[in-house]
């Protein structure tokens, strides 16, 4: 069996696009479907399509919504690469920026402007995420030329705005009722944040953990040796915040980890020094559903990242990251609070993907024995 697939890049992930309708046709479960298609369990993904890393090893599912309100659904997949399993449990904002142009490219939205709104929901969270796709004189660029960081080449300028992000995943912003909370691992205890928005995110001091604010080059290899700690953490926190019932239990996507410092003086191009973890590896740039509960923590009295920003923070919150300044933006607009962030997105390959014998012979011994 053949599936139909977009190959995309959105801001600094890649992620395999696939239409709903095109998925159910396999008729098998997409928790079995993905990982062999992906060419998982295997740290190379070498039979499949994965791209071997957590920011490559992704999947987008959309559909025309039934919703007059809305013109795009879709759910996203965090496809797991030395495991044969699939997290459902968070959005990716990054991959959220080609769903917009998607819409555009297969005719599901007509371009219309100089920025073509195109309103999605993510059923992962509920999340609506309004996106606007520039379009000048009504049409997409004949060659794509907005630039962002962590991307070497232009894509299609896309603004990706959370509709009144806090507590889409655990109702409540602020999960465990308080600003900070401690917590004990590696025999040390710990001072932290826990915030869902965008998605649920635990916050740690980067001096905590030894990290020199002065010298974010060096983070990277300090964070490389305390990542079994700061998956502990991160567990902890899981729990804490009602993803998991146990600590065994915790998805590995969520929550995501943010350690976090205030910049230097020299550094007067961002607010805060953020490094994320995905996947229990540091992430080369930044999850942007992480971004929005940074932006949101910034607004919060007594969060470990209102101690950084202040009371006051900017309108445009400016995080440095490995990959460069990424910038998140707050307004209110029609009584809804939208948190955003810019990013850009392309399309690499249409493709037709094969669908691996073994899942094809049980797809066509089940459909045998349903007509028997």
């Amino acid at each position: 069996m053949k599936i139909e697939a977009e190959w995309m890049r959105g801001g600094t992930s890649k992620c395999w696009v696939f239409e709903t309708e095109h998925l159910d046709e396999a008729r098998t479960s997409l928790d079995e479907l993905l990982p062999r298609l992906f060419g998982s369990p295997d740290p190379r993904q070498i039979d499949g399509v994965g791209g071997a890393t957590s920011t490559t090893s992704k999947a987008m599912i959309l559909r025309r919504a039934a919703d007059d309100d809305v013109d795009v659904e879709f759910t996203f997949a965090q496809v797991g690469i030395e495991e044969a399993a699939v997290d459902w449990g968070s959005n990716c904002g990054n991959c959220s920026a080609v769903v917009g142009l998607y819409a555009i490219e297969k005719g599901w939205v007509i371009p219309h402007g100089d920025n073509t709104r195109i309103v999605t929901r993510n059923t992962n969270t509920g999340q609506i995420i309004v996106q606007r796709v520039a379009t000048p004189a009504g049409a997409l660029p004949i060659v794509p030329d907005a630039q962002m960081p962590g991307v070497a080449f232009p894509g299609y300028l896309v603004g990706l705005g959370f509709q009144d992000p806090a507590g889409k995943t655990t109702g409540k912003l602020l999960p465990t009722g308080a600003a900070t909370d401690t917590m004990t691992a590696g025999g040390t205890r710990w001072t932290v944040s826990m915030v869902d928005a965008g998605a649920p995110v635990v916050i740690v001091r980067a001096e905590e953990l030894g990290l020199d604010p002065a010298r974010y080059d060096s983070w990277v290899a300090g964070v490389e040796l305390q990542l079994e700690t700061l998956e502990h953490i991160r567990r902890q926190a899981a729990v804490r915040m009602g993803l998991a019932p146990t600590i065994g239990e915790a998805a590995r996507a969520i929550p995501k980890l943010a350690i976090a410092a205030s910049p230097t003086q020299s550094d007067p191009a961002s607010d805060v020094n953020v490094m994320m973890l995905s996947m229990g590896k540091p992430h080369p740039a930044l999850a942007i559903t992480g971004s929005i509960a940074l932006t949101l923590a910034a607004r919060t009295p007594g969060t470990v990242l209102n101690s950084i920003t202040g009371d006051t923070p900017p309108a445009t919150l400016r995080l440095r990251t490995p990959a460069g300044v990424i910038e998140t933006w707050s307004e209110e607009r029609d009584g809804s609070l939208l948190v955003g962030v810019d990013r850009t997105a392309r399309t690499i390959a249409t493709t037709i993907i094969h669908l691996p014998e073994a899942l094809g012979s049980a797809v066509e011994a089940s459909l045998a024995s349903a007509t028997q």
